[in-house]
């Protein structure tokens, strides 16, 4: 399969999608029931890879941990007004064995939905989880040295950070996997990587994975650089990842790791050998609705930008469409998805779902599609199937005042696109709650006389323009709020 420059991925949540379709199929689906046709409609909507969201066995313990947890019971009966015991499956993060848990039909089911994808040209994304494992899984009986321990007085006087696990081999105290900042994850147990053994079991993991797939979202990837490591648990450990990823490089050369990563530390693990990372800025900056801190991120390296994941939800995130009303939304998304990068899209965005699932749920609550936003949605991966958005060039353009004393400029982000035959597309938001006025500088505009058509492909729009003011002033904009052009610029 040809590498694209700018690929598009889309997030299913496996469990609440298979929990569906055993209804509609009056049976328990597995991954082998999961229709072709559903796998086409990734095609034609013009995704290029699909994650499915935890397929590994997960352990009683920690689903008994997820339904007995008040902070979390909580929140799963605001999502599902008619909670069942049944529907809390335990977290797919809190893993117990890296293989596919049998009730979604096991390895072979997994290694025959790969086939399917790859038969139509579609790239399949699964999870790992480094940083922790479930109390449920082999290692905490037979390994455990792999974790963090502690002592009597650590669990009696951080009881939010510390557990006693009783296995077949006595009691052990041992460390809730976390990160520097919150209290830990109760239905997890920390990895501890200042032993050499652990990074050598976890980079074998990392590679047997590698071969079951095309590519990793890699769980809170910078939790295991040995600064943020000491930072939290006071030990110095060996960095993993150049290691982990050099191994499965050697056995798996294309292979993709895409690191979820938080407080800037993007370009460390870029460095370090990561495909992509996640942009939290990007989203942090764009639901605060300000322009301003939006177009001085785009002002980074294209090297640097072209390794990000745009994203505007996921299954950490509330849903977008909840989130921001419908005018920002779609300003929102026209900024994330038309960047450059790596486009990520999560499953219910398309049709406007309002409500979070979470990841120990293994159901989603039913909710009415939102046919405007679906609209919306359609005609902007109509856009991204484009060549131009996945291979081109882009470019950050330069906005100025459309008169002195209008401030209103610094509203608008505008970059273009230009394709492999030098075709042209303007991308222009007035990412603000009010009105706006700017001109815009268009650099790679050619010199000629006549006029410039400018047909908005997103919108029922089109303009003609001199080339000799263009090419003076720039492209005078006035627009509403929230409001997006792109347009498609033609001789």
């Amino acid at each position: 399969m040809r590498q694209l420059l700018y690929p598009s991925l889309y997030q299913v949540n496996t469990r609440a999608w298979l929990t569906d379709l055993s209804v509609e199929l009056g049976k328990v689906a597995t991954l082998d029931d999961i229709p072709d046709r559903a796998l086409d409609e990734f095609r034609e909507k013009g995704f290029d890879w699909i994650w499915f969201l935890s397929v590994w066995c997960t352990g009683e313990q920690g689903q008994i941990i997820s339904r007995t947890n008040p902070v979390w019971r909580q929140e799963f009966e605001e999502t599902l007004s008619d909670l069942k015991e049944e529907d809390i499956g335990g977290s797919g993060f809190a893993i117990a064995d890296y293989h596919v848990h049998p009730l979604l039909g096991g390895d072979e089911a997994l290694k025959r939905l790969r086939e399917r994808l790859t038969a139509r040209g579609l790239k399949l994304m699964l999870d790992f989880v480094p940083n922790h494992m479930g109390p449920d899984h082999p290692w905490v009986s037979e390994h455990p040295e792999y974790f963090i321990s502690g002592t009597v007085d650590d669990l009696q006087n951080n009881p939010q950070n510390f557990t006693k696990i009783t296995t077949q081999q006595g009691e052990h105290i041992l460390a809730y996997g976390r990160d520097p900042y919150f209290d830990g994850w109760p239905d997890t147990v920390q990895l501890d990587y200042s032993n050499p053994s652990v990074i050598e079991a976890m980079k074998n993991e990392l590679v047997r994975i590698a071969g079951q797939c095309d590519g990793v979202r890699c769980d809170m990837a910078m939790l295991m650089l040995p600064d943020v490591f000491e930072k939290t648990w006071g030990r110095k450990a060996k960095s993993f990842w150049p290691e982990a990823i050099m191994a499965v490089r050697q056995q798996h050369p294309g292979f993709c790791l895409m690191a979820e990563v938080y407080w800037d530390m993007e370009w460390t693990l870029q460095q370090l050998g990561f495909d992509y990372t996640y942009d939290k800025r990007l989203y942090d900056r764009l639901v605060e609705g300000h322009a301003k801190p939006v177009r001085e991120h785009f002002l980074a390296e294209l090297d640097y930008q072209d390794k990000l994941v745009r994203f505007l939800e996921n299954h950490d995130e509330a849903r977008i469409a909840a989130t921001l009303d419908r005018p920002q939304h779609e300003a929102a998304a026209v900024i994330t998805f038309l960047s450059p990068g790596m486009r990520f899209f999560h499953e219910g965005q398309l049709e406007g779902k309002r409500k979070k699932i979470s990841p120990h749920l293994i159901r989603g609550p039913k909710e009415p599609v939102d046919a405007g936003i679906q609209k919306f949605y359609t005609s902007l991966l109509s856009v991204l199937k484009q060549p131009m958005f996945r291979d081109g060039r882009w470019q950050l353009l330069e906005c100025t005042p459309a008169w002195e004393e209008n401030n209103t400029w610094e509203s608008f982000i505008s970059f273009a696109w230009e394709g492999a035959d030098r075709e042209l597309t303007l991308v222009v938001i007035n990412y603000a709650p009010h009105d706006g006025q700017c001109y815009l500088k268009i650099p790679m505009m050619e010199k000629g006389f006549g006029h410039w058509e400018l047909k908005d492909i997103m919108n029922p729009v089109t303009y003609s323009r001199d080339s000799h003011d263009l090419l003076a002033r720039g492209l005078y904009l006035g627009m509403k709020p929230w409001q997006y052009h792109v347009f498609e610029v033609r001789k």
